[in-house]
């Protein structure tokens, strides 16, 4: 058992330090929820919160929802036994998230439906908090709270509080576009027109869930005090995917100040506009 959770910890810490470059998107831990009532059904709205985190293609998601195992093998590690082996983890690497989505259950309702005394199914409902910790800073977002619908008649519990998640997945969807816009960057100006950049080239395209039409406003970033201070400066609307990774866009504000700073390798980031 010792070695199936040190094995799983190394893949997960060799899977962060890969993701440190994968296109700059954030890694993203959802932690443990905490709960108001004891329900063997909590797990499943955790793992509804992991499944639309990442259909929005935007995060490197880690599901630390059952890290105790793990966290109590970085502690042993640190025992006389493992002193000179070569395969003891530095526990910082394991819980490197740059974002962690902390989530608080309310209520779980699971219903027995009876006719005459007789079993015909089941429906449940729930209701949860969300809030996102940056850990970097410290920072947390205020909660925000969710509750499902009751679920139609279901022949389980399992199905039933299934069911009843599905009623809030676009919910979840829309507040982690919300919470997580996308930040990408100006690769290639690809068209000059006026002495003026008139399309460009980004990273990030299907897989990071971009789509023809999106619209990024684009800001030069200077540090002050140690501090990122955006300055918009232009703004980009997607005209074609070019595959997975890559996007052109149509520079439809500020072609001349995006040419300049781009050619000066000075710091522009692009930041898609949430409708």
């Amino acid at each position: 058992m010792k070695k199936y959770i040190l094995l799983s910890l190394l893949f997960v810490c060799s899977l962060l330090g890969y993701t440190q470059n994968d296109n700059g998107r954030s890694v993203v831990g959802v932690a443990k929820f905490t709960s108001e009532v004891e329900s063997p059904f909590c797990a499943s709205v955790e793992e509804k919160v992991v499944t639309m985190v990442t259909q929005t293609k935007r995060f490197i998601v880690v599901d630390r929802t059952s890290y105790d195992k793990i966290q109590e093998e970085l502690e042993f590690q640190k025992t006389e036994a493992f002193l000179d082996s070569k395969n003891t983890v530095n526990q910082g690497e394991a819980i490197a998230a740059e974002y962690l989505i902390l989530g608080h259950i309310i209520k779980m309702n699971v219903y027995t439906m009876k006719n005459n005394g007789v079993i015909t199914g089941y429906k449940a409902s729930c209701a949860f908090t969300l809030k996102v910790n940056n850990v970097e800073t410290g920072n947390t977002t205020a909660a925000e709270s969710f509750q499902t619908e009751v679920s139609p008649l279901a022949a389980s519990k399992e199905q039933a509080v299934n069911q009843a998640l599905q009623s809030v997945e676009q919910a979840l969807y829309d507040y982690f576009i919300r919470t997580f816009p996308i930040n990408t960057k100006i690769l290639k100006v690809l068209e000059i027109k006026k002495n003026g950049a008139a399309l460009v080239l980004i990273n990030g395209g299907k897989s990071s869930g971009i789509k023809e039409g999106d619209e990024f406003s684009v800001e030069y970033i200077e540090i002050l005090d140690g501090n990122p201070y955006p300055q918009e400066i232009g703004l980009l609307k997607v005209s074609k995917l070019s595959g997975n990774d890559f996007a052109e866009c149509v520079v439809k504000k500020g072609g001349s100040g995006i040419l300049s700073r781009f050619n000066a390798a000075q710091n522009i980031n692009c930041k898609m506009i949430i409708k």
